[in-house]
């Protein structure tokens, strides 16, 4: 069976969004309003990491703050200053500003638009199988199983 066809090298912001804006369960999903992802990994068929465009209205959030047991991250700000909110309290980004997130290590990350403008930056993560996902915020955890991501609350029941 021939490969699917992908292609060589596109303008990033012309890939249409992911039509489904979040894999979270409610009531966290309606969290996520005035966040837009661009699959970039997967348009390529990239199967070892993913790579997303993301914008992030005034207001809104990159996703809940969250840490992975396997899966390593990588941030990269294009425009915009969004707030970086860790374990260790909150520090402003700008554009050329970076941030990475070992696996493994606890330390819950989002980002959060606090301004006017538009943010936009680049997400990169591996794609480990196993990962478990922990919100320190939030009363949810994530397993990810065959390749997506099943979604239960602290004490261990499904939502």
């Amino acid at each position: 069976m021939p490969e699917q066809s992908h292609p060589v090298a596109v303008v990033a912001a012309d890939v249409p969004p992911r039509v489904k804006p979040s894999n979270y369960p409610e009531p966290f999903a309606s969290r996520m309003s005035g966040r837009e992802k661009r699959a970039l990994g997967d348009l390529f068929g990239l199967s070892n990491f993913g790579v997303n465009l993301t914008r992030l209205a005034p207001g809104a959030v990159s996703s809940l703050r969250h840490a992975h047991t396997r899966q390593d991250e990588f941030l990269y700000i294009l425009q915009g200053h969004p707030m970086l909110h860790i374990d260790e309290g909150k520090t402003q980004l700008s554009p050329g500003m970076c941030a990475g997130f070992k696996a493994g290590t606890g330390n819950g990350h989002c980002l959060i638009n606090q301004t006017s403008d538009e943010v936009v930056y680049l997400e990169i993560g591996d794609r480990t199988p196993g990962d478990e996902g922990t919100y320190p915020d939030d009363d949810l955890m994530a397993s990810l199983v065959e390749g997506k991501w099943q979604f239960q609350h602290k004490d261990g029941t499904p939502y």
